[in-house]
């Protein structure tokens, strides 16, 4: 149900750009107005989460860790998995952010027969993690083509080691079907996976078909659908100059893929996908782990009036022997009062 709504959402969302470019004539709205209002969104929210990642406080050392940590001379420590300098946490963080190094140490757990519990590696779900990724980046890279004069040459370098092969005209991008491909896969495995299924919510399934549908719709206007690529670029020209104009005479198809590209960037500081500024900011890898070097006091703990057990069994400790309680130390025992002396007797 849950991947259903958000295929249906997507769906809306195409039908509402297709609908308003090519039956409204909405070309400046959908081609001036919503992209700009999607980046002020998106650096807005961004800034706004990130502020408030920085102001929340962190008394405490609290390092994910998967290794030996530095103790006594003589014993071997893991500088990567468990680092306590600061060299090691920006190797560390290299790893996790280029490689996903814990996605790839990362395991599944199923029931064999009912009750045997075995435990398998999960390497294809880090592999089409890192194809996702990477591909993306490449292919927001090759974009910047459209928004610069005179393209950068890595442009050009990535673009032509891109179209290797040199299949098709236009040229097929490698990137753009492993993009594709890695997407599907992650799709498919929310999908097909009872306990993954299970947990899925909508907004898991809705950014996956949200990007899936932008990589869709860019693949038919490269390959399939005829447009005005000199009128995208001035639009895009304009954007960033602060002078745009929406041009009428390309394929409302372009608006569409537009569309979705801003549904995504002002979605984007309000979703999951913020993990990509998050993972910078979280305590539990942007910290060395040095809890057996220096002794770490909360700066935040304000004087609070406590009752030891001490004072506690002062209290009560009469109590507690009669009722059995041992108690450390013993009541000291009753003396008899003295006989008080009268005048005038015997």
């Amino acid at each position: 149900m849950n991947a259903l709504l958000s295929l249906v959402v997507v769906g809306i969302l195409i039908v509402v750009a297709g609908v308003g470019v090519s039956t409204a004539g909405l070309h400046s709205l959908f081609g001036v107005f919503l992209p700009y209002i999607a980046i002020a969104l998106f650096l807005g929210g961004l800034i706004y989460r990130v502020f408030s990642w920085a102001k929340s406080p962190v008394p405490f050392r609290i390092p994910t860790t998967c290794g030996q940590q530095k103790s006594l001379p003589w014993i071997k420590y893991n500088k990567l998995d468990n680092p306590h300098t600061t060299l090691g946490v920006i190797g560390r963080m290299l790893l996790e952010v280029l490689f996903f190094r814990s996605l790839f140490r990362n395991t599944r757990t199923e029931l064999i027969e009912g009750e045997k519990v075995t435990y398998g590696p999960t390497k294809w779900l880090w592999l089409a993690g890192l194809a996702f990724h990477w591909t993306f980046l490449v292919i927001f890279i090759r974009h910047l083509r459209f928004f610069t004069e005179p393209v950068p040459f890595f442009v050009d370098i990535i673009q032509n080691v891109d179209g290797f092969f040199e299949i098709g005209v236009p040229v097929v991008y490698a990137t753009s079907l492993i993009f594709l491909g890695a997407l599907t896969f992650l799709v498919l495995r929310r999908l097909y996976i009872p306990q993954v299924r299970y947990i899925s919510l909508i907004s898991d399934y809705f950014p996956l078909f949200l990007i899936l549908s932008i990589g869709g719709s860019g693949v038919l206007l490269r390959h399939f659908v005829k447009t005005d690529v000199v009128g995208i670029k001035q639009l895009t020209m304009g954007l960033l100059s602060f002078s745009p104009v929406a041009p009428e005479n390309v394929h409302y198809l372009f608006y569409i893929h537009l569309f979705l590209v801003c549904m995504l960037i002002a979605y984007f500081p309000f979703s999951k996908l913020t993990h990509m500024a998050g993972i910078f900011m979280s305590p539990t890898r942007n910290l060395a782990n040095t809890n057996r070097e220096v002794r770490h006091i909360n700066p935040w703990d304000a004087p609070v009036k406590v009752h030891t057990y001490e004072e506690y069994e002062d209290d009560f400790r009469d109590k507690m022997v009669a009722c059995g309680i041992p108690v450390d130390k013993q009541p000291e025992p009753k003396q008899d009062k003295p006989e008080e002396k009268t005048e005038g007797k015997e």
